[in-house]
């Protein structure tokens, strides 16, 4: 009876009614999305990897931009400051993965009975919560000679004549920035494999314990397959992070002494010395590198966790027969009452 009335009434009928304003309310959320992510991404990215072709300026006219092909990604390759840039992501690779593992050694203790454990959690998480740039001056001034960290390894004895300038010494400043992010990052890595881990069915870790599993069999063969999603995950967007890395050396080292990662040798062919094509070919290899980095690591997780459903589906059957035990049990008990 509405939908007639509606059609009587015609296109501005059916937008009053019920059905009409439901479309046009789906619409409206679907549409706004996908203009505002074609504004500001899609298009975007087309015009820089179109620019990447070209050696330009900013403020180069269109009919004076030199197209150039594929020199700038040859460039990316030939130049010395873009390639060893990008050699000083395998620093920040290595961190993450430190991190890592330490962030999920601390998660499994952690997602157990332990004292002062959420009082722990919050002080892990908390660097997290702080700017990036703001991390960035407080280890600027932390590893600047005499200050924080010199003296407090003057406390433990060290003489301070003998330490490292831990921002200038090339062979120590990359790990001293990479300490950093490990120090800002770890706390929500934590976080994340604590949640996932306590998802975890306790009754799992009853059927390993009647099998006689230690704790470390019962994190490789229940914890370990249990949160591989997460595992994946966080080591996706950890390696990826690292790639991209640019605040703590953009604020405490201004990429200097060597310091100068991918997105800060980027920034500074952009901004200061104008050659946008190159920048942009830079932007568009560090985004194949990141896919090809995300498919590699998928293949490489779904090969490791190879038998992780097999071993779920053991531990199903453990679970059952410790039910049946517990069943039995009652069954005597009322038995002998």
């Amino acid at each position: 009876m509405e939908e007639a009335v509606a059609g009587r009434k015609g296109f501005g009928g059916w937008l009053r009614s019920r059905k009409g304003q439901k479309t046009l309310i789906c619409v409206g959320f679907v549409a706004i999305p996908l203009i505002l992510l074609l504004s500001f991404t899609y298009i975007p990215f087309v015009e820089m990897v179109r620019f990447s072709f070209f050696k330009m300026k900013y403020t180069t006219p269109v009919d004076k931009r030199l197209f150039v092909g594929w020199r700038n990604y040859l460039d990316v390759f030939r130049r010395k400051d873009c390639f060893s840039a990008l050699k000083l992501s395998l620093y920040y690779c290595g961190g993450a993965l430190f991190q890592l593992v330490l962030a999920l050694y601390l998660a499994t203790i952690l997602s157990f009975k332990a004292k002062g454990n959420n009082l722990f959690k919050g002080f892990m998480f908390f660097p997290f919560l702080i700017n990036g740039i703001a991390v960035g001056f407080i280890f600027k001034f932390f590893y600047t000679r005499g200050f924080v960290f010199d003296t407090v390894l003057s406390w433990c004895g060290f003489d301070m004549d003998n330490l490292p300038f831990w921002l200038k010494d090339q062979r120590i400043n990359n790990w001293s920035l990479v300490a950093t992010s490990v120090w800002r990052y770890f706390g929500q890595n934590m976080v994340l494999f604590i949640g996932a881990i306590m998802s975890v069915d306790s009754e799992l870790y009853e059927a390993a314990e009647l099998d006689g599993a230690n704790r470390f069999q019962q994190f490789v063969h229940i914890i370990l397959p249990s949160i591989k999603t997460i595992v994946t995950l966080n080591i996706i967007l950890s390696i990826t992070g690292s790639l991209s890395a640019f605040e703590p050396p953009y604020v405490i080292t201004s990429g200097g002494n060597g310091t100068g990662t991918y997105f800060v040798i980027m920034n500074e062919i952009a901004h200061v010395s104008q050659k946008v094509g190159l920048a942009s070919a830079m932007a568009v290899v560090l985004l194949l590198i990141i896919f090809l980095c995300t498919i590699l690591q998928k293949l490489f997780f779904k090969f490791v966790f190879r038998d992780a459903e097999s071993e779920d589906e053991s531990y199903k059957a453990k679970r059952a027969r410790l039910r049946a035990e517990k069943a039995r049990a009652r069954a005597e008990k009322k038995g002998v009452a």
